[in-house]
């Protein structure tokens, strides 16, 4: 066993360790993308087999990921290297750390574009003349060589702002404000577009399910992708996260807590959107332009349209921003312990590595538009890579860790469930049903069947 490191630094309180696993989870996956997978989808049925995933897979695997940190008290890349030195299971530590810097290198991009978007609103919304016309605010501006990159920049300089101060002072004390803050305003827009008329289709459409759905493998393939990213599994960030933790804490009622508080905060976020969408007669199945494209359509049909759509692209942004925080972290970690260097040093120099790689996304949308992948763009490579290949596999090797690579009665002790039929359930997941599942999602997302 290596030393564990007792400079290293912690969450202040209880509440902010779940504010921050909850800020990790929640980012664009809950609003930007559980709004169109979910249309996409059929509505209902989906939510009922998303809902089955993050209970039997989600929460084991976040309850998995906190006990590694906690028990190791290290990164992710030193928590595997500590539990079980000499052995292979360190792979999923640095596919957790490559997956930070792919999926922050896009996720950059996209939410620099929610920050323009809520500066548009701040001076005074998007003039148009017609509806059609917002295609073209869009492509006009994310086809721009320049515009992008500075809004990138901006964001990127904000994440590197708050992990460059710290644990406690700067990740627990921004999301100690920015998560009730989201909270609030979801809640509120949420209320609002339950009066625009659109409420009743709505609700049957997120609640009423069309069985037939659930013949569709499709459906289950969206659910269990959606239920890992909403959850922030497989990359690493709940490990890092929990490292932070002292031995004192209790596990089990936290990761039930994130995973409840992400559930429903997606939730409110499909009742924030789909309201409006149907209200104004719009397709929910309009795919991730839904939120860039057919959402400020509808602000600008509405009573204090300006304000709303400002308020609604501030959420997003911080949203985005909170789970930002956490994938660049992921990395720094890693890198403070790997080279020594200083928690400031580390932080500007990897985001800014971050940075530079996330400029191809970016420009992959114009100029570089002609360079594909397998088909795809720069942007929508990086995003597949990351979603369909690193985080499953992250996610089933975490489980196969802790359910075979970890001997059962120390993986219960540090979990803090002990021999009893929660913990030895929780074990029975990790072992076959989580790994089985997952595998099948994985192989189907890449195409062998």
């Amino acid at each position: 066993m290596g030393q564990i490191d007792t400079n290293r630094e912690q969450w202040g309180s209880r509440l902010g360790f779940i504010l921050a696993a909850m800020g990790s989870a929640v980012g664009l996956g809950n609003i930007w993308r559980f709004s169109y997978v979910t249309g996409e989808n059929g509505g209902a049925a989906f939510l009922l087999i998303y809902f089955f995933f993050i209970i039997f897979i989600g929460i084991p695997i976040v309850m998995a990921e906190f006990t590694i940190g906690k028990r190791a008290q290290s990164d992710v890349v030193g928590s595997f290297e500590e539990i079980a030195p000499g052995k292979p299971w360190v792979i999923a530590g640095f596919m957790g750390v490559a997956s930070a810097f792919i999926i922050l290198s896009f996720y950059g991009v996209i939410a620099g574009w929610t920050v323009r978007y809520f500066i548009h609103y701040l001076t005074g919304g998007i003039t148009v003349e017609n509806d059609a016309q917002y295609v073209d605010v869009f492509l006009n501006f994310i086809t721009n060589p320049l515009q992008p990159l500075l809004w990138q920049f901006l964001f990127m300089a904000l994440t590197i702002g708050i992990v460059y101060v710290g644990v406690k002072k700067g990740i627990e004390k921004t999301n100690k404000i920015l998560m009730p803050l989201l909270a609030i305003l979801v809640i509120i827009l949420a209320g609002y577009s339950l009066t625009l008329g659109g409420a009743s289709d709505a609700l049957s459409f997120l609640f009423t399910p069309d069985w037939s759905k659930l013949s569709d493998p499709n459906v289950y393939l969206a659910a269990l992708g959606q239920a890992f990213f909403s959850l922030s599994l497989g990359m690493g960030a709940l490990i890092t996260y929990g490292s932070y933790l002292s031995k004192k804490e209790k596990l089990p009622g936290a990761a039930a807590s994130v995973a409840a508080l992400d559930t429903v905060f997606a939730l409110i976020a499909g009742l924030m959107i789909f309201p409006a969408v149907f209200a104004f007669g719009i397709q929910p199945d309009e795919g991730p332009g839904l939120v860039f494209i057919a959402l400020p359509s509808i602000f600008d049909n509405m009573a204090y349209g300006t304000l709303f759509g400002g308020v609604f692209f501030f959420l997003l942004a911080v949203a985005a921003l909170s789970s930002s925080v956490s994938l660049l972290e992921v990395a720094v970690a890693y890198f403070i312990r790997k080279f020594n260097w200083t928690r400031q040093k580390t932080t500007i120099i990897i985001g800014g590595i971050i940075f530079i790689i996330g400029v191809p996304s970016s420009l992959s949308q114009g100029n570089w538009s002609h360079i594909t992948f397998f088909g795809a763009s720069i942007l929508d490579s990086m995003d597949f890579i990351a979603s369909n290949i690193l985080l499953p596999l992250g996610g089933l090797l975490i489980a196969l860790f802790v359910g075979w690579g970890w001997k059962k009665s120390d993986a219960l002790e540090a979990s803090d469930f002990g021999d009893t039929l929660l913990g030895n359930s929780w074990i029975f997941i990790l072992r076959y049903f989580a790994p089985i599942a997952i595998f099948i999602v994985f192989l189907a997302s890449i195409g062998v069947f």
